[in-house]
């Protein structure tokens, strides 16, 4: 898949369209108490067949391979779900940073910086929050311009927005 800061990201494929929208209804259903009321339900009927079939080890099969086989699948559809709302998350905070004034725009798109460089960031969010609780009532306006933006955004080789870049 392609990065969502790329024109690529938009193209529209058939196939993935139609995934997208069985992988949210199954999401959607499985999260709903009747989905849990069914397993408990096919759960409780396997216990009861157990003395059935003298607790074998293909009884517990049955229910160790569902399971599992269950499992599996669904990991890649409620990934498919959470990348999806993950995406949405981060195109509007992308257009809160956009719009705002005193937002930095070079933090739309900091998703692709790679884990110390978001970890700079979050360090300077850190020695903003101390510098908050020390200045009591008083109320300041801070950017990530200010000081603290890692090397690779400030160059620009993660592909940042920058504040000429959108207008203003």
């Amino acid at each position: 898949m392609p990065s969502t800061n790329t024109a690529a990201y938009a193209t529209r494929s058939t196939l993935l369209t139609y995934f997208d929208h069985f992988a949210s209804a199954v999401t959607r259903w499985c999260g709903s108490p009747l989905a849990f009321c069914a397993a408990l339900a096919m759960i409780a009927g396997w216990a009861l067949l157990g003395p059935l079939y003298q607790f074998s080890e293909n009884w517990q099969l049955v229910v160790n391979t569902g399971t599992t086989i269950v499992t599996f699948l669904m990991v890649f559809l409620i990934q498919q779900s959470q990348n999806k709302d993950s995406v949405a998350l981060h195109l509007k905070l992308n257009e809160l940073l956009a719009a705002h004034r005193s937002a930095s725009n070079r933090m739309i798109g900091i998703e692709t910086l790679d884990e110390q460089d978001l970890r700079e960031v979050a360090a300077f969010y850190a020695r903003l929050a101390e510098r908050a609780k020390t200045a009591g009532p008083a109320k300041e306006i801070h950017s990530i311009d200010e000081e603290g933006m890692p090397t690779s955004v400030c160059t620009g080789t993660s592909s940042p927005t920058t504040d000429t870049d959108s207008g203003r």
